[in-house]
């Protein structure tokens, strides 16, 4: 019988909400019910002979940002023993790093404004984007990055007990800078789930009262939406042109009118909010049935 890796990370739990099904759990409820003979393993565990798995199923390596350097050398390992992978370690290294979006942009599809900022970067470069953008309001964090670990609201306002912090970051790692997004407060953003490069079901994500972090384990609030024929057009060809080939892609971003900027297209590791949908729980029982045989 194949034997199944299933990806997940070394503080399980650490960005679970009880508002929120663990979908580790439900991961773990499909297969078994389904027959498969699988382990979760954690990425960085050195113990774990990879070598022993016929296939490799990502979920929730959640802290591979933390440890992104770890992470890639894990990547080439595992590229190394030829074992199937969904989503490919190609799809993940390249998602890994948000300067993808830069790729996106190129091919004709809109994202949120971005300056990215390499390490060593200064405040002032941070400063000048207030100009660039033509907003009082910016988003700062890193390339590398989940659950918005050193993300920063910045407002010309709090600018100066920003800027040491800022510059301290900035240090560190590569960063990116976004005008605020009105809409993320206003309206909400939007999750769009792909399987197999098909849609699935779709969510809004409404931050609670008083900040701008719409992640669930900050307290967010999800509804079921369902998108136009006109928004779902664009939104499969842009899955198409990205994400083609992969078990699962989500697409996250904001509507402004009648035009779609993305804030991540998400190939990793995102959470899917099975929760939310029966028929999408079912598409995902369809989609790993179809990769794992």
């Amino acid at each position: 019988m194949t034997k199944i890796a299933v990806i997940t990370y070394e503080a399980r739990g650490s960005y679970t909400a009880s508002t929120v099904a663990d979908e580790d759990e439900i991961l773990k409820e499909i297969l078994t019910s389904e027959g498969y003979d699988f382990e979760f393993q954690v990425w960085s565990n050195p113990n774990v002979n990879w070598g022993k798995y016929d296939k490799i199923l990502f979920k929730s390596p959640w802290d591979y940002f933390d440890r992104y350097d770890e992470f890639l050398h894990w990547c080439d390992h595992i590229r190394s023993l030829g074992i199937p992978v969904w989503n490919s370690i190609e799809t993940v290294i390249w998602n890994s790093d948000k300067r993808y979006l830069q790729e996106v942009a190129s091919k004709g599809f809109s994202i949120v404004p971005t300056v990215f900022l390499s390490k060593g970067s200064l405040p002032d470069e941070v400063w000048a984007s207030f100009e660039i953008f033509d907003t009082h309001k910016l988003i700062m964090k890193p390339v590398v990055s989940g659950g918005s670990k050193h993300t920063l609201k910045l407002t010309i306002e709090s600018w100066k007990q920003w800027e040491e912090e800022v510059g301290l970051l900035l240090k560190d790692e590569d960063f990116m800078v976004q005008p605020f997004m009105e809409e993320v407060v206003m309206v909400g953003e939007y999750s769009y789930v792909f399987f197999n490069g098909g849609f699935s079901h779709a969510i809004l994500k409404t931050a609670k009262a008083g900040d701008f972090r719409v992640q669930h384990f900050f307290g967010g609030q999800i509804t079921n939406v369902q998108p136009s024929k006109k928004q779902l057009a664009y939104l499969n060809r842009l899955v198409e042109t990205f994400a083609k080939d992969t078990l699962y892609a989500r697409v996250d971003g904001i509507w402004r009118g009648e035009e779609f900027l993305l804030m991540e297209l998400e190939l990793i590791e995102p959470y899917l909010f099975l929760f939310t949908s029966d028929v999408g729980r079912a598409n995902y029982v369809k989609a790993l049935k179809a990769n794992l045989g």
